[in-house]
């Protein structure tokens, strides 16, 4: 029995080792097993928190990042909800959005550092156990070394040999730097001993055999994984079959290089594919970086100081938020630079959205006292509304109207009210003063010679002035006669009929279009006053001013109105004044939809 036992074939060597630790990289898009996802609060999240902090960290960390990340989902949604409703239900256009404070969060943060802390501890718990581990597996080895010294007794510690074999691989928490030379001792304690073993040939076969099959399964597998497009999933898998093979003890020596070369063939094609994929990884940091720096260098170029009205605020702010919208579309930038890039583009945004606030509340302050000034001038001028005293009140109110041109714009909503607050005020008093002041004769007069002046002016047009001139001097001389009040009564349709017929001649001689040429002319003036110093003050001057001419203008025509229902068409006279007055609505309606443009114009400049 001694004789066929030392006759036995050497056991086999010890395959070399293939590296097979995953990178410590990260990989952008690596899938996981996820739990499907439960809709929760932010209270509940939060509480699921202060539940899972309590208990061991190895078990509840992913669940803890996973809720983390769905709680800053839920407040930044909350946000843009918030900041949606907010832009539709505003009253001040350039007021901003400001979202409220989130006590959750601090609760949240002051739960995610305990945990932290937690985490910390038994990450150098960990450590200390690896190290525990370490000392218990050379101790080990020391033993199965000790064995191998003894082959007088080599049969008789077989079973105590298979007890520290499977007490070897039971500790497996241990240093990584550590692995692989522990790893080729033991292979070369165990290889000593199976070569000193002195036990059954059909004992030893057998152990090779079964080796065999297994880790000709393992090869299988692992070629089987070329096949897999989860490059990560494989290299995972890859990781474990390695584990296994180390686990299982050897074969025949006459196949030990051949089957560890088809594993290690197999294991480099996972591995080359492996590295593969994080090169172009990697590639694609790079270029993530470039676009990501390029965003940030865009933003920072920005100078804020050229930006002097609500509009160009606005026009930028479209263009940052266009910049946030590119930056969300580009993927990750390497770990090292990521977020560095993302707090210098936060950063710069963060910059011009405080200085953009600024500038509103500023604007925003200075219309409120401007307001107050209006509303006092207008306190005054209906204070003096109901005097008698016609010149001296007279040279008040126009001290406080000239006040009123210094004064700044107003927000829009207030605009036109103030405004019709103070005219109000003071044309009360003119009109006041005009019927207490002047004889009504006298005044109707005065009204007809004006207007025998102004028929006067039209038949002294020259046919042959240049058409834009002579249009000119026509809509001056209308403007002229429609400020003109009544004329006594016997020579109304008499002057109307003058007047008319002057006006029918220039109007079939020159085609006119005034209102279009008006409102090409004051295009350039309204970019003129866009462009110079204090834009905005002298925009608002101008619309006010319009609104006020509106508002004369409607008056003037509602007193047409009136005045229509007077009229008795049914004589010739009747009829003639009729037309007239129909003419002269019209030019009302025509001029006030000018003015309606005009005011559109400055407002899309404002």
């Amino acid at each position: 029995m001694m004789d066929s036992q030392e006759n036995l074939p050497a056991t086999e060597n010890l395959e070399p080792e293939v590296p097979v630790t995953a990178p410590e990289q990260s990989v952008a898009g690596e899938t996981s097993d996820v739990k499907p996802e439960v809709k929760l609060t932010r209270q509940e999240i939060v509480d699921q928190i202060k539940s899972l902090v309590q208990r061991p960290v190895d078990e509840v960390k992913d669940e803890i990042d996973s809720l983390k990340q769905s709680y800053y989902k839920l407040r930044k949604a909350e946000i843009e909800a918030a900041r949606k409703q907010f832009e539709e239900n505003k009253d001040v256009e350039d007021e901003v959005f400001t979202p409220e404070a989130d006590e959750l969060e601090e609760i949240l943060k002051s739960l995610l550092n305990t945990f932290k802390e937690k985490k910390a501890a038994f990450a150098e718990e960990q450590e200390r156990i690896k190290e525990v581990n370490l000392v218990r597996k050379k101790e080990i080895l020391d033993e199965i070394k000790a064995l191998t010294e003894d082959s007088d007794n080599i049969n008789k510690r077989y079973n105590d040999f298979q007890q520290l074999q499977q007490s070897f691989k039971e500790i497996t928490n241990i240093p990584a730097s550590a692995v692989n030379d522990l790893w080729k001792s033991y292979q070369l304690y165990v290889e000593r001993f199976y070569d000193l073993l002195k036990i059954n040939k059909e004992l030893r076969d057998y152990d090779f055999k079964k080796n065999l099959d297994q880790k000709i399964a393992l090869c299988e597998a692992a070629e089987a994984l070329s096949e897999n497009e989860d490059i990560i999933g494989a290299f995972k898998s890859l990781q474990a079959l390695h584990e296994e093979w180390k686990g299982i003890g050897p074969v025949a020596k006459e196949l030990r290089d051949e089957l560890w070369n088809r594993f290690k063939a197999a294991s480099s094609v996972i591995n080359k594919r492996h590295q593969q994929h994080f090169e172009s990884l990697k590639e694609g940091e790079q270029k993530n970086e470039e676009a990501k720096t390029a965003l940030c260098v865009e933003i920072e170029s920005i100078n804020t100081d050229d930006l002097k009205s609500f509009n160009a605020w606005d026009e930028k702010t479209k263009e940052i938020i266009a910049l946030q919208e590119q930056w969300k579309t580009i993927g990750f930038a390497s770990r090292k630079v990521n977020n560095q890039l993302f707090e210098r583009f936060r950063k710069s945004c963060d910059e011009f959205f405080r200085k953009k606030a600024e500038y509103f509340k500023a604007v925003k302050d200075e219309m409120a006292r401007n307001l107050e000034k209006k509303k006092a001038l207008c306190e005054k001028a209906e204070a003096l509304k109901e005097s008698t005293e016609w010149k001296s009140t007279t040279d008040t109110l126009i001290a406080i109207q000239k006040e009123w041109k210094t004064i700044g714009p107003v927000a829009k909503k207030y605009s036109d009210a103030v405004w019709k607050r103070f005219i109000s005020a003071c044309d009360y008093f003119f009109e006041q003063k005009a019927k207490q002041t002047s004889s009504q004769r006298q005044v109707e007069l005065e009204n007809l010679n004006q207007k025998k002046e102004i028929i006067a002016k039209l038949n002294a047009i020259d046919e042959n002035m240049e058409t834009a001139e002579a249009t000119a001097r026509v809509r001056e001389l209308m403007a002229e006669w429609n400020k003109i009040g009544f004329v006594p009564f016997k020579e109304k349709d008499k002057i109307y009929k003058e007047y008319q017929s002057v006006l029918d001649k220039h109007f079939t001689r020159l085609n006119m279009q005034e209102n279009r040429n008006r409102l090409m002319s004051y295009t350039s003036t309204v970019q003129q006053l866009a462009s110079s110093d204090q834009a905005q003050n002298k925009l608002y001057r101008e619309r006010e001013k319009l609104v006020h001419n509106y508002e004369r203008l409607k008056a003037e025509l509602h007193t047409y109105e009136n005045n229509m229902g007077f009229l008795n068409i049914s004589s010739k006279s009747g009829n003639s004044m009729l037309k007239e007055m129909e003419r002269k609505m019209q030019q009302l309606k025509d001029q006030m939809q000018l003015i309606i443009q005009k005011i559109e114009l400055i407002d899309e400049n404002l």
